[in-house]
């Protein structure tokens, strides 16, 4: 009698576990933020605040790797697109936005363009931001725009000094080299704000791959 009780119990027990798994994928379908790392980098509009916020009610409870990140990036995006007006607010959003980051990738660490993300984040808050963009090389190939927002980031902070990434930001050099039409101002707009090192690192590459956006990055 008490083994029936039992089998009983661990059935009602099984299919109220089920129930609520289904339920919170069921509800992460509909709240999940329809907002990827990758369209941070390329004009998306993200999310509104009220959307955030019951995104990350069920993030703060999941292991969907797809939710995590999208959350994450629309968190970051707001950090970046709509910053708070107070310095106070502004890092406090920041350090928000990077730990809903850091909880994506310890869940799904295989997405390129959500470790730029972090290093984006980091570098605005003066933050060391080399690591999360090797990471962002390493883990995978990305769309163009997210190159290009790569390059920027490498060129403007100490990232342009670690000799791997110097390495690996050449092929996303060449790549908006090969875009020239739309991406010379935007590259010209990176030399100008680069640091000496990355001003380098620039010149270096388009000496070899367009030597004539060479001549023309020189006169800035």
């Amino acid at each position: 009698m008490n083994r029936m009780i039992l089998l009983r119990v661990v059935g009602i027990s099984t299919a109220i576990l089920l129930a609520l798994h289904a339920g919170m994928a069921f509800y992460g379908d509909l709240v999940r933020p329809n907002f990827r790392a990758s369209d941070l980098f390329s004009g998306e509009i993200p999310p509104e605040k009220a959307g955030l916020a019951a995104g990350g009610v069920l993030a703060s409870v999941s292991l969907d790797g797809d939710l995590l990140a999208n959350y994450a990036a629309a968190r970051a995006a707001d950090v970046l697109h709509r910053p708070s007006n107070e310095a106070a607010g502004r890092a406090s959003e920041n350090k928000a936005a990077q730990a809903a980051i850091v909880a994506a990738l310890k869940v799904s660490p295989i997405r390129p363009a959500l470790w730029l993300t972090l290093g984006t984040l980091q570098a605005q808050a003066g933050e060391a931001a080399t690591p999360a963009v090797k990471m962002s090389y390493l883990t995978g190939s990305v769309p163009i725009d997210v190159a290009f927002a790569r390059v920027r980031t490498v060129t403007s902070t100490a990232a342009a000094t670690d000799e791997e990434i110097k390495l690996l930001a050449q092929s996303d050099i060449r790549s908006a080299l090969a875009n020239r039409s739309r991406y010379e101002p935007l590259l010209i707009a990176a030399y100008v704000q680069a640091t000496p090192q990355g001003k380098s690192l620039l010149l270096d590459t388009t000496k070899v791959t367009d030597p004539k956006f060479n001549e023309i990055l020189r006169r800035y």
